[in-house]
């Protein structure tokens, strides 16, 4: 059986004592593959040196989080776009629309997310999107590159029904993580991911954030790391009255076909 994670903050400091060791749990686990989230003009260089250092295993995003909105210039236009001409760089993100937070300035957040979508459309690359709160605009932005546009994957999702009908009915794919195990906040994600087709989902941990609460023991960090998407593939599995090898293969399958993964030795 073999996973493939969609997204990994896996340059994060909380890794830097034992990120190696992190790998081989991941493997010995089967997650075969990693795609690390670059979400910042600090962090996205840093995803493309991890990937460049594990090839065929570790993979990259670029891009700026609204959360890091404000950082976003020409400057860094300019830099994002020289990232992404590297192999190892498969999908434009983490970018979109953050309404919860509001680290940045709405004005802020829309900006940057419209000229990373331009480089979306500009290179023929696929989204790796973030929403939270601002279902209404980032649906109106996304559609101002209607036809424009490759894949998109709406990662992390946990919106509501009608909010996954809007993407599923645009063709979007949908990024499931441990979200899912959260009775706080998550259950309604356990009936909605049954409507999911298996060629729009896919899997991810966002580790080192969201472990899942029913992984037991847990441990008494409560970092999360990708050797937990297992988990995450037998819950969903459960609530898609499937079993894991089928989740396993068809998330790993639509994964493979969204990524366009391709050895970079």
């Amino acid at each position: 059986m073999q996973l493939i994670d969609i997204g990994a903050n896996l340059t994060h400091e909380s890794f830097d004592h034992d990120r190696e060791a992190v790998l081989q749990r991941a493997r010995a686990a089967g997650v075969t593959r990693m795609v690390v989230t670059g979400a910042s003009r600090e962090h996205s260089p840093k995803a493309l040196i991890l990937a460049q250092a594990f090839p065929g295993m570790l993979y990259a995003t670029a891009g700026v989080h609204p959360h890091h909105a404000d950082e976003y210039t020409d400057e860094c236009d300019a830099e994002m776009r020289a990232l992404h001409a590297h192999p190892e760089v498969l999908a434009v993100g983490e970018c979109g629309l953050d309404y919860y937070r509001d680290f940045s300035p709405r004005p802020a957040q829309r900006k940057a997310f419209e000229r990373q979508l331009q480089i979306a459309a500009d290179l023929g690359k696929p989204l790796f999107l973030h929403q939270r709160d601002a279902h209404v605009d980032f649906v109106a932005m996304m559609k101002n590159f209607e036809g424009r546009l490759g894949p998109a994957v709406v990662h992390c999702f946990t919106g509501n029904r009608d909010e996954l009908f809007d993407c599923l009915d645009r063709d979007w794919h949908i990024g499931i993580t441990g979200w899912l195990c959260d009775e706080r906040r998550g259950l309604h994600l356990r009936e909605l991911v049954r409507h999911i087709p298996a060629h729009r989902l896919m899997i991810e941990t966002d580790a080192p954030y969201l472990l899942p609460r029913t992984v037991r023991p847990q441990p008494s960090h409560r970092r999360n790391e990708p050797m937990y998407l297992v988990h995450i593939a037998e819950e969903l599995a459960r609530d898609r009255g499937e079993t894991i090898e089928t989740v396993a293969t068809a998330t790993t399958a639509t994964a493979t076909a969204f990524f366009r993964f391709k050895e970079t030795v």
